[in-house]
């Protein structure tokens, strides 16, 4: 094998297209490894760990783009690194060709100029560089979905701190979801039109896949959704103090159109979450604060969404559909011996509930984002895990799971292998930045673990019917495949639980 290392300065592009890169380098014959990364200091360590020399990375900075191939021949290399490069710049070069006038904007500035009228910026650089375009977006009177991370706390309370003062939202940092006036940023669900639903209901939420389940969920039950506004993961905390929450829920509570507010939120300060829901006034809200077990507060996505459609006066669906049925003919399927859990997460709210719920009925579950500290890895042996492969020690070098399900894969294949394990929870987000076809990868590695006596997969698809990918085929393909299909996040880890225990009345278990 010969390797190559292309350091190209002062080039930043977005995971999807970094991922567009690296899917059509290691698509060409002869190609044994490939990747197009950011050169931060997590991916450079992969790179050197995947037998790239350290000089080959001399110089690399966080703004420089790097492609790195290992390949059979000089031949595979170059036709490598040609396709990755088409792959990443051939729209930009066909749009700078057909009109230099309309060529990507290289700034802030320059892009206002052509948006007239724009009142939000999406912005996504590297976390030194994060806070000082989000000022530079304050000053201009923007919004802003901060989607950069590695931003340090200090810089978080001073941006929200000025942009309350100036009457703006910034989302952020970490925000990878929201839905401003209906229209989707970053990863996003599709939710129907409301004249197509009753009521109206925003979602405030300190939860990027939390706040895509809370969503998808009123959707699917008939419920409009107006706005949903990420917080970024930090800012119920008695460091940040709500700032943000505080500023969306009064904004969503003034709005008359608001029926209702559902505030979703990992375990915040108790304090800050008292400050945050008193902006709702008269307007009812509903905190959603997964694991915290407190009168008032759904402690789980599935009970926050159905607390909801009651204080709307809404019906509520049957969260259990069917499943008891599934649950039963998988644990006909697997023999004595298979008496574990494993959970492979995309989305990182969905494996912390998973623990939360998982925990009440199995006991004791080990993470590498654990509710109890005690419980992180390495797991003992014979233990139930759950993992979120969305976390930088799983993603170093290679895509988020939502994007490329290629590092799921290999988990799920080695889980399969394990005799011990009974059942296996995969959670499959779809909506806009999400895979095109997760079910396309995912289901035919599902069917071959499931043969000849294996471990069932228990799978919860987030989305919609309005979502690119199509939700119900999105189900059925799962189904063919021989998983069990839930409705809810929380029903995929009670049906898991359910399997492992030889217990099916837990499936339908109240949470």
């Amino acid at each position: 094998m010969t390797t190559r290392v292309r350091i190209i300065k002062d080039t930043y592009l977005d995971s999807v297209v970094q991922l567009s890169g690296t899917r059509a380098m290691r698509a060409v014959e002869g190609v044994d490894w490939a990747t197009a990364a950011m050169a931060t200091p997590g991916n450079l360590e992969t790179l050197e760990q995947e037998g790239f020399a350290g000089d080959d990375l001399e110089g690399a900075a966080p703004g420089d783009l790097v492609l790195a191939v290992r390949a059979a021949s000089q031949d595979a290399l170059e036709a490598a690194e040609e396709a990755g490069r088409d792959a990443m710049f051939s729209a930009r070069a066909a749009e700078n060709g057909a009109d230099a006038a309309e060529a990507t904007a290289r700034t802030q500035t320059e892009a206002l100029a052509r948006l007239a009228g724009g009142n939000v910026a999406v912005i996504s650089v590297p976390g030194d560089h994060a806070a000082l375009e989000t000022h530079k977006a304050l000053s201009e009177g923007l919004h802003v979905l901060l989607f950069s991370d590695n931003v340090p706390v200090a810089a978080e309370v001073e941006l929200k701190t000025r942009a309350e003062q100036l009457g703006l939202l910034v989302m952020g940092p970490g925000a990878g979801t929201a839905m401003l006036g209906r229209t989707c940023l970053g990863f996003a669900n599709v939710v129907a039109p409301l004249a197509e639903r009753t009521g109206a209901v925003a979602v405030v939420a300190a939860a990027g896949t939390g706040a895509q389940e809370a969503a998808v969920l009123l959707d699917r039950a008939g419920v409009g959704v107006t706005h949903v506004v990420g917080l970024g993961g930090r800012d119920l905390s008695a460091d940040v103090g709500g700032i943000m929450g505080r500023t969306a829920v009064r904004a969503l509570a003034a709005d008359p159109s608001t029926e209702a507010i559902l505030l979703v939120s990992k375990p915040p300060d108790a304090r800050v979450a008292a400050t945050v829901t008193a902006e709702a006034g008269d307007t009812p809200l509903v905190a959603a604060l997964i694991g915290l077990e407190e009168p008032g507060v759904s402690p789980t996505l599935e009970t926050g969404v159905l607390a909801v459609l009651d204080r709307l006066g809404h019906p509520r669906p049957d969260v259990t559909l069917g499943l008891r049925t599934q649950v039963e003919a998988a644990i006909a399927a697997i023999g004595p011996e298979r008496t574990l859990v494993r959970g492979l997460f995309s989305g990182g709210t969905l494996c912390y509930e998973s623990l939360v719920v998982l925990g009440r009925v199995l006991g004791p579950v080990y993470s590498n984002t654990p509710v109890d500290k005690e419980l992180g890895l390495p797991a003992p042996a014979s233990a139930h895990v759950c993992l979120d492969l969305g976390e930088e020690e799983y993603t170093r070098g290679r895509p988020h799971p939502m994007i490329d399900p290629e590092a799921r894969i290999e988990h799920l294949r080695e889980q399969g292998r394990d005799p011990e394990v009974a059942a296996i929870v995969l959670d499959v987000v779809l909506g806009y930045g999400a895979h095109p076809d997760p079910a396309g990868e995912l289901a035919p590695v599902c069917a071959a673990i499931t043969a000849d006596g294996g471990p069932r997969v228990v799978v919860y698809v987030l989305g919609t019917e309005h979502d690119p990918q199509g939700f119900e085929r999105q189900r059925r393909a799962f189904r063919e495949a021989g998983c069990v299909v839930t409705e809810t996040a929380a029903r995929a880890s009670l049906a898991a639980a359910a399997i492992a225990r030889r217990e099916p009345a837990l499936a339908e278990l109240a949470l």
